[in-house]
């Protein structure tokens, strides 16, 4: 295997790590309307990813920069092509971290409702808008000979791409229902664990269609394992929630998050980015990559900075673990 090679399987792991994570805090978010039925309540869905939110957004960061650095024709032809919704996640990403920190800056009613209603509406356009943009880099979009993106807009919202943003909105939101499950204490606990049943199984339902659709067009016997590893975890985690396992039912949806991305990932290797207008100007491993002697110094430095990072970010977790609950909001902060 070469290094482009490595460090697409590298990339891939940090987009699997990205939606992993950051996966069940956009639910959170979701569920902040879905599910909070006061602002105390609110307040502790918002506490449970709290002290983790930005630590899973370091994720994105490392996957945006590992790009840049590794496959800069990559880079460069997704950020241009796919500019105005990659913006509008960052937007997003921008506001959704001021809400979480100005939220509790003031005690109106009308400045906290309004931070709340920003960390819905982020969460959720942003856990729509990443499955479109993947469901069309799985796709494949209008690429010309000089390795450019010479499509617009539109095209960007096609079937196939729309539908994965819906099983990425649902999947988040179950995943955050899950993780919802695990972390809270009392009623909100009870509803969660009915509301996560709702969401997984319309998940189901749609990622069952997206996966089967991407491995018609796209597959091989690998993603093939991975679509169904992806639908047991799902299954499974379904029937944990409902036998009250939460823990369980917690680390199958996370199987599930990280099947799914790996087969989309399977399913392109080895290109990046296929065009849809002649498949030789497609962007591959091979013609969008780096130096191997940038490929050299990067590896190095990934061996020696992730397994500090990993650590860490285990530790925090592993602090921040107790359940919470109505109770366990002063009330001050709820007002």
């Amino acid at each position: 295997m070469q290094l482009h090679d490595v460090w697409f399987v590298l990339i891939a792991i940090l987009w699997i790590g990205y939606f992993l994570l950051e996966g069940f805090d956009f639910g959170v978010g979701i569920l902040t309307k879905l599910l909070a039925r006061d602002r105390t309540e609110r307040r502790v869905l918002i506490n449970t990813i709290g002290p983790v939110w930005d630590g899973n957004e370091v994720w994105l960061i490392t996957a945006g920069g590992a790009t840049f650095a590794a496959f800069p024709e990559w880079y460069a032809t997704l950020f241009s092509g796919f500019y105005l919704p990659l913006f509008i996640v960052l937007l997003c990403l921008i506001v959704r971290g001021v809400a979480f920190e100005y939220r509790a800056k003031r005690s109106g009613e009308n400045w906290q409702r309004n931070w709340e209603t920003a960390i819905f509406w982020t969460s959720l356009i942003s856990a729509f808008l990443w499955g479109v943009i993947f469901g069309n880099i799985v796709r494949g979009v209008k690429i010309d000979q000089h390795l450019e993106y010479v499509g617009n807009v539109w095209d960007l919202l096609n079937p196939f791409a729309i539908l994965g943003g819906l099983v990425t909105l649902t999947l988040f939101t179950f995943h955050g229902a899950v993780f919802t499950v695990l972390k809270t204490l009392g009623d909100i606990r009870k509803r969660a664990r009915n509301l996560a049943l709702v969401a997984g199984s319309l998940t189901a339902v749609l990622a069952l269609s997206f996966l089967i659709w991407t491995q018609v067009d796209h597959g091989d016997g690998a993603s093939l394992v991975a679509l169904i590893v992806a639908v047991l975890a799902l299954v499974a985690a379904l029937v944990a929630n409902q036998f009250g396992r939460e823990g369980w039912a917690f680390a199958f949806s996370g199987v599930t998050v990280v099947a799914a991305v790996a087969m989309l990932f399977l399913t392109l290797f080895p290109n990046v980015m296929p065009s849809t207008l002649n498949a030789d100007w497609s962007l591959t491993v091979t013609n969008a990559s780096s130096s191997p002697y940038t490929l050299k110094i990067m590896t190095w430095c990934a061996a020696i900075a992730t397994p500090i990072i990993l650590i860490y970010q285990s530790w925090t977790y592993w602090v921040f673990r107790r359940r919470i609950g109505t109770q366990h909001i002063a009330p001050d902060a709820a007002h």
